[in-house]
């Protein structure tokens, strides 16, 4: 068992909160991450990463690279009680705070070298399709069907979306505008259609059969070379739920968290991200926000204890929501309007905000 000697802050999953908050604590505190991969990713970057492999190189980053006096364990949380962590390789980690960052459960894999792999074979499937099925028509879906036009306006694009409109995290106006954009690009957009994952025989790419005819709910047929699943992942909370924190699980899965993003008031377990109950967007910025609040605040409790009644509070956001459409364009839902086109994609940098997170991780911008 790996002891903790007062100080131990075991934070489990490496996505964008996670990775950020154990970046800040290191220095500050004995810092473990526990996480089944090697490295972190950029994630408002990876639908770009698909027709531009390239760019991946900047948005794929091993935890090495930025956890210079952290220990990093590459395994799964399966286990925890209110004073030690077990993982999928046997190992039981103590702590003194426990943070959970799991977001959503996705089978990526353990080796960065493997995942720029993946990144390139997208980007050769998708050169050498004329058809392209899309279903899912959140913002992971849309934003890989604007990718796709914009890089390639030859080829035909399909999108399947099983609600009666696009981006439910966003309003009737945005989802309206995004759909009126996707058409002028010639992306045909299915709506309160679904298609059988099931049949498909891969999460991601499955049976790549050129000409592969698929058949939506509606009974309509889609003609496609490939097909990528931009439908939600299910959160990675399922293995919370046999633990002494699965009374802190609500309905949907989501740890439920006070506002000091502590887990059911426990004076020493904290969430971030997407797993919490926070009733906010899920974005990769917010989870970067949340990071942010319980960095300061373990970074207090960790000084004094007796500090608590100076915790940091996290109030949920109503900052605007953006969705990006290809290089150029994006789609900007504000408290006070909706905008779409050119204005709100000059807002967002060309890079999509890679070298500023970059630097936040103490990365070189180009390294």
């Amino acid at each position: 068992m790996l002891q903790c000697g007062g100080d131990r802050v075991v934070i489990v999953g490496g996505g964008i909160a996670g990775a950020f908050l154990a970046k800040t604590l290191q220095g500050h505190a004995d810092v473990v991450l526990i996480d089944p991969k090697e490295y972190f990713e950029i994630p408002w970057a990876n639908m770009r990463a698909k027709v531009d492999p390239a760019a991946v190189e900047r948005t794929v980053i091993p935890h090495s690279d930025y956890l210079t006096q952290a220990k990093v364990v590459t395994a799964s949380a399966v286990g925890v009680d209110d004073s030690v962590v077990l993982t999928s390789v046997g190992r039981a980690i103590g702590y003194d705070f426990l943070v959970i960052a799991t977001g959503r459960n996705c089978t990526r894999p353990q080796r960065r070298s493997e995942r720029l792999e993946m990144f390139q074979r997208d980007k050769e499937r998708i050169a050498a399709a004329g058809s392209i099925l899309i279903i899912g028509g959140g913002p992971i879906g849309v934003e890989l069907a604007a990718e796709i036009a914009m890089d390639s306006p030859d080829k035909r694009v399909t999108l399947v979306h099983g609600a009666p409109r696009l981006l439910k995290v966003m309003g009737a106006r945005a989802s309206a505008k995004a759909l009126e954009w996707l058409r002028s690009k010639n992306v045909t957009v299915l709506l309160d259609q679904t298609i059988d994952i099931e049949d498909l025989g891969g999460a991601d790419a499955g049976d790549e059969e050129p000409g592969r005819v698929f058949t939506t709910s509606a009974g309509e047929t889609v003609t496609a070379d490939c097909h990528f699943v931009c439908t939600g992942r299910p959160l990675a909370s399922g293995w919370l739920r046999r633990t002494f924190l699965g009374d802190h699980v609500d309905a949907d899965g989501r740890l439920v968290v006070d506002e000091h993003l502590r887990v059911g008031r426990l004076k020493n377990v904290f969430a971030i991200g997407d797993i919490t109950d926070v009733p906010e967007a899920k974005q990769g910025y917010l989870a970067q926000r949340h990071a942010m609040v319980v960095s300061r605040n373990l970074r207090l409790l960790l000084k004094d204890g007796g500090l608590e009644h100076k915790l940091h509070r996290y109030k949920a956001s109503k900052s605007a929501i953006f969705v990006t459409l290809g290089r150029r364009d994006a789609l900007s839902e504000l408290p006070f309007m909706t905008l779409i086109g050119y204005i709100p994609g000059v807002v967002k940098p060309r890079d999509l905000y890679v070298s500023r997170t970059r630097r936040m991780m103490g990365l070189r911008w180009n390294g």
